[in-house]
């Protein structure tokens, strides 16, 4: 049972169990990024793994907070008309989008 606790990362101290946060990209937040990738890639054994590579770069380099907010603004900002504008020319919301792509470039250079 240890053993489990430990690799799980769950480490056992009198009545409470802590959690050791070393990665706080939700499971779902990753496979979601692995199948997108994968059909850009290809649906193969080689592209799982190079995806899979690919988030695991991402999320040690960008807190998890951060690549929502980055996404999201991707997002926002394929939105057409005025209002969606300050999504694509706001200085501070294009640093946060360029961190991101720093983030996916390095997971490119280590991954595929």
């Amino acid at each position: 049972m240890r053993a489990v606790l430990i690799a799980c990362g769950l480490f056992a101290t009198g009545a409470s169990a802590q959690v050791a946060v070393t990665n706080d990209y939700p499971t779902v937040a990753r496979a979601d990024y692995v199948f997108g990738c994968m059909a850009t890639n290809g649906q193969n054994r080689q592209s799982l793994e190079r995806c899979s590579c690919s988030i695991d770069v991402i999320a040690s380099i960008l807190p998890y907070k951060q690549y929502v907010e980055a996404e999201t603004i991707l997002a926002m900002a394929q939105g057409g008309g005025q209002r969606m504008s300050i999504f694509r020319t706001a200085p501070h919301l294009k640093a946060m989008v360029a961190d991101m792509r720093r983030a996916q470039a390095e997971a490119e250079i280590r991954c595929f």
